[in-house]
């Protein structure tokens, strides 16, 4: 409480801003962690959960491995989970989209059969997946880029052009602020 979805809380308070992101990440999680068509890992802040017990064994589930993420902003802990990967196709996800479904993930590695990079665009201005093949090195991709801002989809753009092929998967709604919650609760996006 008080370190994920700060701006949910200071509409909904604290308690349940919490609340809601324990639930969607366990039902994120139950729906796409057990995949046999992908390997999951939690990419964990702060980076001790990474190590202990986990502190919410009921969205946690025993089997799925973790990694901190490290300190910096998100583009560098983003830059080194995928670092930290051998060489192939991986994705990463954000936990505060509701609508994401199993299909969405496969569609994801499907594009990168073919293509360097793969992102989920959100109705923010911002993503909700992004993925690279890796066959090169991932560099530069987050530098530079407004964090949590209508522009970040744009920076990364940006910074992809390099003779990299992007594909794109449908635009979903992340929540960030309550009026995210009511969209989403409104559509028929999972909650």
């Amino acid at each position: 409480m008080g370190r994920v979805k700060t701006r949910l809380a200071r509409e909904l308070g604290f308690v349940a801003a919490t609340r809601w992101y324990r639930g969607a990440c366990a039902s994120l999680i139950g729906r796409l962690a057990f995949d046999r068509r992908w390997a999951t890992t939690l990419a964990v802040s702060p980076d001790g959960a990474a190590k202990e017990r986990a502190p919410w064994p009921q969205v946690w589930p025993r089997g799925v491995p973790r990694r901190p993420q490290g300190p910096g902003d998100l583009g560098q802990r983003m830059e080194r989970v995928f670092q930290t990967f051998p060489p192939g196709p991986v994705a990463l996800i954000g936990s505060d989209i509701p609508g994401i479904t199993c299909a969405h993930i496969a569609q994801a590695f499907k594009a990168l059969g073919s293509h360097d990079a793969v992102i989920g665009p959100s109705t923010d201005g911002g993503y909700w997946l992004i993925g690279f093949s890796r066959v090169k090195p991932v560099r530069a991709a987050f530098d530079n880029v407004r964090w949590s801002s209508e522009h970040a989809l744009a920076d990364t753009l940006k910074n992809l052009i390099n003779g990299k092929s992007v594909a794109f998967l449908p635009i979903l709604q992340d929540v960030d602020e309550a009026v995210d919650l009511d969209k989403v609760r409104g559509s028929r996006q999972r909650v």
